[in-house]
């Protein structure tokens, strides 16, 4: 039996808005399914479709948030002993016996794209947009795929077609290097360029279109741009996918706040989010959350800390919070403090004291009088786009002043004059940048990707003083070293 049976569980899924099943099936046994079998009609690649987005969400539970910010100078231990892998993350303490999450899943995801890039073209389909549409999708989620696995792990295994054999001279292959890896996901965005219809946006943005995909671009090219010597050539790429975005349905929202209130989902700042909704997947893991025995006795300073907090306890993680070291650089005249987190205090014979921080960006929605956090993974929005046009002027020698206001105004409000961007150096020009991007997407899994990509990891990040580059990619874990006899390990593991 083939591994494409799995998908058929996917078919009848509502998740991310992509359609239900309206129709009644009538399917071979599951032991007899196989990949012949099974690739027959557009039902079964729109199912096949929707089981790619449910695995790439399984990974948007946690996996994305700890690989793009667990490692950064943002979070610092709460309350008791995190007994998940993650604690090795957030503690860059990683090694090849804890290593942190591992790829397999990553790899799942790009089987499910392989898949669909082989059968979907032999399907005959209604409109040929519709299978340009989907084999967009696939491409766009393989290249996001790839490029956030090799800034994870630097080279990797390149697999352009779905295993569905067992021949060890296939399956087992050597890590490729990781400019091989950009070659391809720099392909594949152009192919999934060249099927995209137009730059309209989907329905609750929750798939990939082609302002998702050309964001995907920017992010590729800036990264290139910085890492791995693209210099000028990738900057004047990274502007020109910008360019096609601003021509889309996309604005950043008057309020910062309410990009993340939870009945604005897909509002007109998101480009691509992961779907989250209860009933039909499980919750997200939000962090920032303290223990129920241990909140309640404390005095708060107030009732509105209270009523802030109190809805928070079933919904979050008490492991980690926000460390001061982060928090304490915002302003209060800066909106996005009071939407990204809450400073908790009590006071104990007239004097008051901090306690600990709680985010307040993934509000979660009440179920049966419980909150639970069904929020969307956002994997890009408009500021993201705003900031990284900044980044590439700046690195063309422009003034980023236009991009810098643009994200200020909105924080600041009327007392933006007092917070006005003015175009410096292109060192300070990069400091600034960062420095916003760390106010604007706080909690949103990206300071690692951006502190690395600015080469600042080392010197912001307290527990990776003294470390070396090496320390900046994730070990390989055993596990995989034992299933993978052709792939070596890290340097420095």
């Amino acid at each position: 039996m083939k591994i494409i049976w799995k998908k058929l569980i996917f078919t009848c899924l509502v998740g991310f808005g992509l359609g239900s099943c309206t129709e009644d099936l009538t399917l071979t046994p599951i032991s007899q399914i196989t990949n012949a079998s099974f690739w027959k009609s557009p039902q079964e690649a729109r199912g096949a479709l929707n089981g790619m987005y449910v695995r790439m969400r399984s990974q948007a539970t946690t996996n994305l948030f700890v690989w793009g910010e667990g490692r950064s100078e943002i979070w610092v231990q709460n309350f008791g002993f995190d007994p998940s892998i993650n604690f090795f993350v957030y503690t860059n303490n990683l090694s090849r016996v804890n290593p942190g999450p591992d790829w397999t899943t990553m790899y799942s995801v790009i089987h499910d794209a392989n898949l669909l890039l082989k059968y979907v073209p032999t399907i005959t389909f209604a409109t040929e947009a519709e299978k340009n549409a989907i084999l967009a999708q696939a491409y766009a989620m393989r290249a996001f795929t790839y490029f956030t696995m090799t800034k994870i792990w630097g080279d990797l295994i390149l697999i352009e077609q779905p295993t569905e054999g067992f021949d060890p001279t296939t399956i087992y292959k050597e890590r490729a290097p990781q400019a091989d890896v950009f070659k391809l996901i720099k392909s594949d965005i152009e192919k999934a360029l060249t099927l995209f219809p137009d730059n309209t946006l989907p329905n609750g943005r929750n798939r990939w279109s082609k302002p998702a995909l050309n964001a995907l671009k920017a992010d590729v090219f800036l990264w290139t741009a910085k890492r791995l010597n693209g210099g000028n050539t990738d900057f004047n790429t990274v502007l020109s996918a910008i360019s096609e975005i601003e021509t889309a349905d996309v604005a950043l929202l008057s309020s910062f706040s309410d990009v993340f209130r939870f009945a604005n989902k897909g509002n007109k700042e998101i480009l691509l989010s992961m779907r989250f909704q209860e009933g039909e997947s499980s919750a997200r893991t939000v962090l920032g959350g303290v223990p129920t025995l241990t909140a309640p006795t404390a005095p708060f300073t107030s009732q509105e800390v209270i009523n802030k907090i109190l809805p928070y306890y079933a919904g979050k993680d008490s492991y980690w919070q926000m460390s001061t070291l982060v928090t304490k650089q915002f302003s209060d005249d800066d909106s996005r403090k009071n939407a990204s987190f809450i400073e908790v205090n009590q006071t104990r014979n007239g004097t008051t004291s901090f306690m600990y921080n709680i985010d307040l960006k993934w509000p979660g929605t009440t179920s049966g009088g419980v909150t639970v956090m069904f929020d969307d993974f956002i994997l890009y929005r408009y500021a993201d786009v705003i900031l990284m046009k900044a980044e590439a002027k700046n690195g063309l020698g422009q003034s980023p002043a236009e991009e810098m206001n643009k994200i200020r105004q909105r924080a600041y409000g009327a007392k933006f004059a007092n917070y006005t961007f003015v175009n410096g150096t292109k060192e300070a020009n990069d400091e600034a940048i960062l420095q916003e991007r760390l106010f604007e997407f706080l909690n949103e899994g990206k300071r690692w990707w951006d502190l690395v990509r600015f080469n600042k990891a080392l010197e912001k990040v307290p527990l990776l003083k003294g470390k070396t580059q090496n320390d900046l990619l994730y070990p390989i874990s055993e596990t995989i070293l034992s299933l993978e006899p052709l792939v070596k390990q890290n340097p420095g593991y």
